[in-house]
């Protein structure tokens, strides 16, 4: 049985992958606090000794805004964290699997985006997380996959959780009208991730995100219909709101290369749907 260590393990994502991948896999979970990949020496020497078939990095810094004032912590996790761990992968030989995000991209197209198409990222966060992508693919075996939009799993803090719970209180709901998304369900994710390694896929980046494209208002709607809810959803403009951080304007993904490698995703419409029904 290959061990496959795991960074982040406590996070949404991160704990959804343990779950998912110990059913089949010897894993070794690492939290935040067990194991920072900032902290170089220290974490190159743990990972070293742990001696993985596999490292799959759910460890990020992922609070946008503040990445804008907060830059050395951004590039710390998200890039000198990722160098760090294609170096242990490159010492033990181990297969690196590494997920990005559509905030490489700078939301200016008219389509979803492909894996050949080049970044122009807009942020500091989104800067961090392009060059952890360039490190993690410095690994013979690495697999970079974007992901966008994550709900599911623990903490529940998705921007498809607040809908769901604004909805069910009764509140009003405030969202985009014309910011394009790609949800990505992380029970999905780590299924994917699964099959990819155990299928070999080829090396790469993909974009590993659920089929079908919407807006956020789209996404309330569907939210709404599954609840069954009268709800009050008001849209909003992306140029009505304010951050320190831009954001992509249209930010989908096209996942036909990942289906092409044999792994095909369901609709965001069935993940909303099952998501929706285990609550």
């Amino acid at each position: 049985m290959k061990r496959v260590l795991i960074t982040g393990a406590a996070g949404q994502l991160g704990s959804t992958v343990v779950r998912r991948l110990s059913q089949h896999w010897e894993v070794v979970p690492f939290t935040r606090t067990e194991l920072d990949i900032g902290d170089t020496a220290r974490a190159l020497a743990t990972i070293v000794a742990a001696a993985p078939d596999v490292i799959i990095n759910c460890a990020a810094y992922n609070d946008v805004d503040s990445a804008e004032s907060a830059a050395a912590a951004a590039l710390s996790a998200n890039s000198m964290g990722v160098l760090t761990l294609a170096r242990a992968a490159v010492a033990t030989g181990a297969t690196l699997v590494h997920y990005g995000t559509d905030f490489v991209f700078d939301g200016t197209g008219e389509r979803p985006y492909l894996e050949s198409d080049p970044p122009r990222p807009l942020s500091i966060y989104g800067t961090s997380k392009l060059l952890g992508e360039w490190f993690a693919l410095e690994v013979p075996i690495a697999y970079v996959l974007r992901v966008e939009s994550l709900f599911g799993g623990q903490p529940a803090k998705s921007s498809v959780d607040k809908i769901i719970a604004g909805i069910r209180e009764g509140r009003p709901v405030r969202v985009f009208s014309d910011r394009t998304v790609t949800p990505s369900y992380v029970d999905d994710v780590a299924d994917a991730t699964e099959q990819i390694l155990t299928t070999q896929a080829p090396r790469g980046v993909y974009h590993c995100v659920n089929s079908g494209i919407g807006t956020w208002l789209d996404v309330a709607q569907e939210a709404a219909r599954l609840l069954q809810r009268a709800a009050e959803i008001v849209p909003v403009s992306v140029s009505e709101v304010t951050f320190k951080a831009r954001r992509p304007r249209y930010c989908a993904l096209s996942n036909e290369k990942l289906a092409s490698a044999g792994v095909t995703m369901p609709t965001w419409q069935t993940a909303l749907t099952r998501y929706i029904s285990s609550l």
